[in-house]
Order: C-alpha cells, then structure tokens, then sequence
C-alpha cells in the first residue's frame, strides 16, 4: 500500500477544522431531541422518551402555542378585582382559543403589586384569578376545566418596585394539563385534535359578549 503523502493528510485536517469552524454538518450531529434542552448530554434522549409517553409531552407545548396566539395577561386597576372592557375582550380571546381544546386544563394564576400588606395581597390576587375564571366560565367554558386556587400574590412582580405598578396587577392564564379520561383523548379519535390544530384554530373569533365577576376592598394593590 502506498503511504499516503504527510502534506495531504495535513490538507485534509485543515479542511476538516475549517468545516467545523463554518459549523458544517452541526445540524445532523447533534443528538436527536437535543433542541428542547439546548443540548445537554443525556437530557435529548429523556426528553424524546417523555414527549412519546404523553408524560412531558404536549402539555408544554400547548402552552407555549397558547402564550404566542392569545393574550394570556389581564390587568388590573389599583386594590381592584374588576374586569375592565380589555380585560374582558382578552379573556374572550382566550375562551375561544380553550373551546378549540375541551380535553384540556386551564390555571388562572392571580398577582398583585408590592403595595400592603402580602396576607392581605394574597387575598386580592386569588380575587381577581376567581373573576377572570368567573368570566370565562360565562363564555361556555367549564369551571371543571378552570382553576383559580393559586395566588402569588406580591410575591412575583414583572417590575420589581415597591410603588403602585399596573403591570404587576394581574391575572395569567396557562395550560396544566389533560380533564382526566376524556374521551377525545383516550378513545384514539385524534384526528378530531389536528383538525382543530389547523382549522378551526384559523377561523374568526367569536363575537360572543358577556359579564364578569368584580370585586373590590381596599388596603392593597
């Protein structure tokens, strides 16, 4: 066998070297799943083998879809529980989108500023997440499906201050899960799901109107 000359073999791994600079081939050597974890060693596989169990799965990324289509934030006014009229035209937004998906749990997480006291915040925030589920529940959503049973308070501002912030008086709406034994779900019909998947979910918002639950007390915000 002919010995290969030294300064082609020196050509071939300058090649190679300036191959992995342009990141040739990075797209086709990562491992399989390795875009959920940003590549962890391991973690890819984990994730693959969770997502085809249905245990980590849609869940997550039904989540993110419904955060990208709808408004999942309402805000409030200071010390207040009431739904104005954008509030309400959000949580219209977000009763159409949960009507495209009857198999699936909805949480409605409710927030204050840092103004008073945190038992008392406590108290306001579990008000305005029951008001934001009072009213999606007027728009034909079951209150079985919703859930407005934690508060965080003034414990999770979005701008961290101490003086009355709107920002930080709100509701947030997120996926939790699947209504256990739903027969959509468990009866191998998932056609019915993709059909809504890219369908339905291109068609009109509804016009449907409806009231809400208000509530107010002073002493925070």
């Amino acid at each position: 066998m002919r010995a290969i000359p030294k300064i082609l073999l020196g050509s071939v791994a300058l090649l190679a070297l300036a191959a992995c600079d342009r990141g040739v081939g990075s797209s086709w050597t990562q491992e399989a799943g390795a875009f959920i974890d940003e590549g962890n060693f391991g973690n890819p596989t984990m994730n693959n083998i969770l997502v085809q169990n249905g245990d980590r799965d849609f869940t997550i990324a039904l989540q993110q879809r419904f955060a990208n289509e709808v408004p999942d934030t309402i805000n409030f006014e200071f010390d207040s529980a009431v739904l104005d009229a954008n509030a309400q035209a959000i949580l219209r937004q977000q009763a159409d989108w949960i009507r495209q998906f009857p198999e699936v749990r909805f949480r409605v997480y409710g927030h204050t500023d840092l103004v008073g006291s945190n038992a008392y915040n406590q108290g306001l925030g579990l008000r305005r997440a029951r008001a934001a589920v009072a009213y999606l529940s007027s728009q034909g959503i079951s209150r079985s499906r919703l859930e407005a049973v934690a508060s965080f308070g003034e414990t999770r501002p979005v701008v961290p201050t101490a003086e009355p912030e709107r920002r930080n008086r709100r509701t947030v709406t997120e996926v939790t899960g699947f209504v256990a034994r739903h027969p959509t779900v468990l009866d191998g019909k998932y056609a019915q799901i993709i059909y809504r998947d890219y369908v339905q979910s291109a068609q009109a918002a509804s016009a449907t109107e409806g009231g809400g639950l208000a509530a107010i007390e002073g002493g925070g915000g």
